[in-house]
């Protein structure tokens, strides 16, 4: 009774445990997947908005190198000072623009923020060309006039202003991007872990599937060995009755011959013809037995053997 619930546990314990194990497997991979792609997304943004913060530094650069170009050149009129100033103003064109394309996917206001800091580079690229064309015409009161009503300061500080406010969003939406891409490790790592108690499980079910038919081969074996003793025994308890039975009917075959070879000339018809009547199914009860179990002298030589 306790052999038999055993088995019922294990068999039952192999048709559930090894679908819903690989299940659980297939799904955490899919979950492991997922989390991978998503980690992927992540670096992709957070790589996108550390080239942002590149291109917002590199126009700040810009604007800083041709204002100090410009002022150099005012004060001491020396031409070998417009070169960082040609320089940054050859570059700003190309970096705003990589700014632009950076941010088109971001939010309305840093969109709005980049087309004014545009339009203020524009306005500021403009007063300082004015201002190095006076001196360059030798008008350097009036350079420094349009310098000392600090137009080019004010557009300088709204542009510092504007790309101070990028920055600070683009850091903002950095940081979350960290935040996401650190739960993404954390939920990856997780799925990592459960991978592994369901491949040990996997491993301990597959040592169960072994042991059970372990146990279904020595079962059957002992089943195969029980059955051969018993074989035996019946083929014993046969070959017994057999030879009993061959001996029954040999005494009655004998003792009808006799009856008629001694007796026959004294017995009345009917009773010749029942004394041949036993003599003929002695004979052919023989006959069944030697059919049914084979030639009794063949079991003997078996046997013998």
């Amino acid at each position: 009774m306790k052999d038999g619930k055993i088995k019922m546990i294990r068999k039952a314990a192999l048709q559930i445990g090894a679908p819903a194990l690989l299940g659980f497997m297939a799904w955490n991979a899919y979950l492991a997947v997922n989390h991978l792609k998503q980690t992927q997304k992540i670096a992709a943004l957070t790589l996108e908005s550390s080239m942002i913060q590149a291109d917002i530094s590199s126009v700040l650069k810009d604007l800083t190198d041709m204002e100090t170009g410009q002022r150099g050149y005012l004060l001491t009129e020396n031409p070998s000072y417009l070169q960082p100033y040609a320089d940054a103003k050859g570059r700003i064109g190309t970096d705003i623009a990589n700014l632009r394309g950076g941010l088109a996917n971001r939010a309305e206001r840093e969109r709005s923020l980049e087309s004014q800091l545009e339009s203020l580079a524009k306005s500021k690229r403009a007063e300082m060309e004015r201002s190095i064309g006076l001196r360059e015409q030798g008008y350097r009161h009036r350079a420094f006039m349009l310098v000392d009503s600090n137009e080019g300061m004010e557009y300088m500080d709204r542009a510092r202003g504007l790309l101070s406010s990028l920055s600070l969003a683009e850091t903002s939406s950095a940081r979350l991007d960290r935040e996401r891409n650190a739960s993404l490790r954390k939920a990856l790592a997780e799925t990592i872990i459960v991978n592994s108690f369901l491949l040990l499980l996997t491993i301990c079910l597959f040592r169960l599937m072994r042991y059970h038919a372990q146990v279904l081969e020595q079962e059957a074996a002992q089943s195969k060995q029980e059955l051969a003793v018993r074989d035996l025994q019946l083929e014993k308890l046969n070959f017994a009755l057999s030879n009993q039975a061959r001996s029954k009917t040999w005494s009655i075959e004998a003792n009808a011959r006799l009856l008629l070879e001694n007796y026959g000339g004294f017995l009345p018809r009917q009773g010749h013809a029942y004394a041949e009547q036993i003599k003929e199914a002695s004979a052919q009860m023989e006959q069944l037995r030697q059919d049914l179990v084979g030639s009794p002298d063949c079991k003997t030589d078996a046997k013998a053997a």
